[in-house]
């Protein structure tokens, strides 16, 4: 469904009709900047139709849409504002503005700027499936991840979600993955494609990158040995999906392959449905057969252990306190 996903877990017991959901929603509707805002977070219509439900559920799965707006001024262009500024004081008044003062000359430059800049939207998608108690996001960025969990629990009474743990993680896998020797070592359903990028944790951080490589190789596995681990690996499912394993549980680049698509219609209505239906089916096969790939998942809540606590995680673990264009 989407082309990035960050899997997150919903506490047993939540659950809300899509009435119920609509409503909440209603009342966090995106609205535009205003003159001196330089940020609007809000809901808007998964469709793209003026007025329409803020929840569209298509075989049983929930799509939301999340709208970011931001408005930036140059942090150069607002400088040279307030210094013209304070140095009109100083000229008129033959006093040199202090430290607070040029704070708060800046600040007001900033305001008076903002009116005359341009807006930037960006849209956050979210797949809830309740049946199987995950809530998926195609926010990659820290600071989208951030947005969409906080807008989430703001909206929904009760929700708790945290990132989805699984006993492997993701890195120590990957190790093991690239340095096989046969494809038969690979977990069942999946291959390793042709890019990866492996870290040192050392102070130099040296890093290698493969793309469009052969990884099956010796030159791979040395950089292992030499101390080098995967921080993102190319993968493929059942010749159905192709994505990009990240050490954080993240997959990037998401590709539904040849004939995944075949026989949906072209466009309108139908073709969102058809497009939700089809995504979050295949998602739905993907995701627990990466989820046992990687030892399992964790208890809800539980803090992974031994090598997975080192495995730097996304923002918003546990929410009961970030593309634009559609996803398909």
């Amino acid at each position: 469904m989407f082309k990035n996903v960050t899997i997150y877990r919903i506490a047993p017991g939540w659950s809300a009709t899509v009435a119920d959901m609509e409503a909440a929603l209603d009342a966090a509707r995106f609205k535009p900047c205003g003159a001196t805002q330089d940020k609007s977070v809000g809901w808007v219509e998964p469709r793209g139709e003026a007025h329409g439900p803020l929840v569209e559920s298509v075989a049983g799965q929930r799509i939301l849409k999340l709208q970011i707006e931001t408005k930036g001024v140059p942090g150069s262009v607002v400088k040279k504002k307030a210094q013209e500024e304070a140095d009109h004081i100083e000229a008129t008044t033959g006093r040199k503005p202090g430290k607070k003062e040029t704070k708060a000359l800046r600040e007001d430059a900033l305001l008076s700027l903002l009116p005359q800049a341009f807006a930037r939207q960006m849209n956050v998608w979210v797949w809830i499936d309740l049946e199987n108690g995950w809530l998926v996001t195609d926010a990659s960025s820290q600071g989208k991840l951030d947005e969409v969990v906080t807008a989430l629990v703001r909206a929904f009474d009760g929700l708790v979600i945290t990132l989805l743990q699984t006993a492997v993680t993701p890195q120590t896998a990957m190790t093991q993955w690239l340095s096989a020797t046969t494809p038969d070592e690979w977990p069942g359903g999946f291959a390793v494609e042709r890019e990866c990028e492996l870290k040192s944790g050392d102070e130099e951080k040296s890093s290698v990158k493969f793309t469009r490589h052969n990884l099956a190789t010796d030159e791979v596995r040395q950089h292992i040995t030499e101390g080098k681990l995967p921080t993102r690996l190319a993968l493929s499912w059942e010749g159905r999906i192709g994505f990009l394993l990240t050490e954080s549980l993240q997959l990037k680049k998401i590709n539904f392959l040849e004939g995944v698509f075949d026989g949906r219609p072209d466009e309108g209505e139908n073709g969102f449905d058809a497009d939700v239906a089809l995504s979050t089916g295949e998602l739905q096969k993907l995701l627990p057969e990466l989820v046992e790939a990687l030892g399992g998942e964790m208890a809800f809540g539980a803090a992974p252990a031994g090598d997975a606590a080192a495995a730097p995680q996304p923002a918003g673990v546990t929410a009961d306190s970030g593309d634009e264009g559609p996803p398909f």
